[in-house]
C-alpha cells in the first residue's frame, strides 16, 4: 500500500520531516519513488521543465492529467499530489471540483492549488467532496509574477500578517498541508508553529515540516532558472550532453555499433541465403 494523507499527518506529529519532490514522467517518478520520497508532486512546473514554457501559466488540464497518469503508473509507495493549473479552479467552485476530480481519476491522491483566504471557500468545497487539498501561499507562480515579479514574500510586518492569516484560513478550510514558497524563514517558523497541518517549504527556510524541490533542479538538468534556495546534488546536464556527444562521435566514426551491438544469422543459414539470392 502506498502512503496516505493520514501517513503524512502522522509523520508531522512524530517530528520527522516530510520529503517532497516533483515528478512528471514514469521513469523519473519510478526512481524518486524507489528513493523513498514521501510525496511525489506532479507540479505545473512541468510546463517549464518538460514543455519549455516560460512560466506555468500556459499549462492545461489535459497536460496535467497526462503527467499525473504517467506518475501514477510508476508510484509504489509515495503519496501523489497534483497541481490544478492556472484558471482550472479560479473561475468557479464547480470548475474546481470537476477538475480536481479529473486529477484524482488520473491517479492523484490529492490536489494542490494556489491562494490564501480568497481560495478558502473553493478549498472547503473540494475537501467536502472527499478530495484532499494541499494549499499554496507565499510566492504563487501562477499569479504573483503578474503583479510583483519574482520576489520573496513576508519581508514586512503587514505582509507577514497577511501570510499568517492566509495559512489559518486554509487550515480552517480543511487543507491537509500548505506549501510555503519563498517565504522568509521567520514567517515560515511562525506559521509552522501556529497551524496544526504540515508546512512544506520551497525556499522558505528550515522550520517547515517538510521540503519540496523540482527534481530537475536538484539533478542539475534545468538551467533557465537557478533559485538561491535550490541545492544541486548532481550536474546531469554536463554528463548527459557529454554522453550524447560521445554517441554522436562514435556513430560518425563508425565505432558504434560494434559486433556486440548487432545480431547475426547462423552461418549455415547465411550460406543457404547466398545460394538462394545467387539464383
Amino acid at each position: 500500500m502506498h502512503k496516505s494523507v493520514k501517513d503524512i499527518l502522522e509523520k508531522r506529529q512524530s517530528g520527522t520531516k516530510i520529503s517532497v519532490i516533483t515528478a512528471y514522467d514514469y521513469t523519473m517518478a519510478s526512481l524518486c519513488d524507489k528513493a523513498g520520497i514521501d510525496i511525489l508532486l506532479v507540479g505545473d512546473s512541468a510546463g517549464m521543465v518538460m514543455l519549455g514554457y516560460e512560466s506555468t501559466v500556459p499549462v492545461t488540464m489535459d497536460q496535467m492529467v497526462l503527467f499525473t497518469e504517467a506518475v501514477s503508473r510508476a508510484r509504489q509507495n509515495a503519496l501523489i499530489v497534483s497541481d490544478l493549473p492556472f484558471m482550472s479552479y479560479q473561475a468557479s467552485i464547480s470548475d474546481a471540483i470537476a477538475n480536481s476530480g479529473k486529477l484524482v481519476k488520473a491517479g492523484a491522491d490529492a490536489v494542490k492549488l494556489e491562494g490564501g483566504k480568497a481560495m478558502s471557500g473553493t478549498i472547503k468545497a473540494i475537501v467536502e467532496t472527499g478530495i484532499p487539498v494541499m494549499g499554496h501561499i507565499g510566492f504563487q507562480p501562477q499569479t504573483t509574477t503578474l503583479a510583483q515579479g519574482y520576489k520573496v514574500q513576508g519581508r514586512t510586518k503587514d505582509a507577514a500578517v497577511r501570510l499568517i492569516e492566509d495559512a489559518k484560513a486554509l487550515e480552517e478550510a480543511g487543507v491537509f498541508s500548505i506549501a510555503l514558497e519563498m517565504v522568509t524563514d521567520e514567517v515560515s517558523k511562525i506559521i509552522s508553529e501556529t497551524i496544526s497541518v504540515p508546512t512544506i517549504g520551497i525556499g522558505s527556510g528550515k522550520y517547515c515540516d517538510g521540503q519540496v524541490l523540482v527534481v530537475h533542479d536538484i539533478l542539475g538538468m534545468y538551467d533557465k532558472l537557478k533559485p538561491k534556495f535550490v541545492k544541486q546534488y548532481l550536474s546531469l546536464s554536463d554528463q548527459i550532453t557529454k554522453a550524447v556527444s560521445n554517441y554522436r562521435t562514435d556513430v560518425e566514426s563508425g565505432k558504434f555499433p560494434a559486433e556486440e551491438n548487432w545480431f547475426s544469422m547462423d552461418k549455415s543459414e547465411l550460406e543457404k541465403l547466398r545460394k538462394e539470392i545467387g539464383k
